[in-house]
């Protein structure tokens, strides 16, 4: 039997597990300007590595644990326009909130939509104590939604295996 895991909707959008049908807009958004300068090139460069990709990173936690990345989807049109999750990332001590949007959906108020329903769904859906977010220095729009969430800057870390420091907030 096909395990199935609940999606979630706000008035604009449905906010559903990421899966295997997903590799062509995943291949898109891991590619898009904003994503490479921010979080960094995954060297997914084909459909096959984001299948792959897929396969390997989000659904093995999907499975552990009942969440891990959504694919979000406008309701007015069906388009796959960003994804948002709640991440076990190793080193930080809770789960991480993370998102990103191609670029022709971002500044319409898709982050906010998504991520604050994503928050209240972690604590009160998955009962999750605490979340945290981080991002890169430079990445102030990531930084203004984490805030307008609720969260607060606390710190610059380091995550294990990865030179770059970043902002902590929880």
């Amino acid at each position: 039997m096909k395990e199935t895991y609940k999606s979630f909707e706000t008035e604009r959008l449905f906010i559903r597990p990421t899966n295997i049908l997903d590799a062509d807009f995943i291949l898109e958004l891991m590619n898009s300007p904003k994503w490479l300068e921010n979080i960094g090139d995954r060297n997914i460069k084909s459909v096959k590595d984001a299948e792959d990709y897929i396969e390997n990173k989000i659904l093995p936690q999907l499975k552990r644990l009942g969440y891990s990345n959504y694919t979000i989807i406008r309701k007015s049109d069906q388009a796959k326009i960003g994804c948002c999750g709640l991440y076990n990332r190793e080193g930080l001590d809770r789960i991480d909130i993370g998102f990103a949007f191609l670029p022709e959906y971002e500044k319409k108020g898709y982050g906010y939509e998504s991520v604050s329903k994503l928050k209240e769904i972690a604590l009160n859906y998955f009962k999750l104590p605490e979340i945290v977010g981080i991002t890169i220095q430079t990445n102030i729009g990531s930084q203004k939604l984490l805030e307008k969430i609720g969260l607060t800057f606390k710190d610059i870390i380091k995550l294990p295996n990865d030179e770059e420091e970043v902002m902590l907030y929880r």
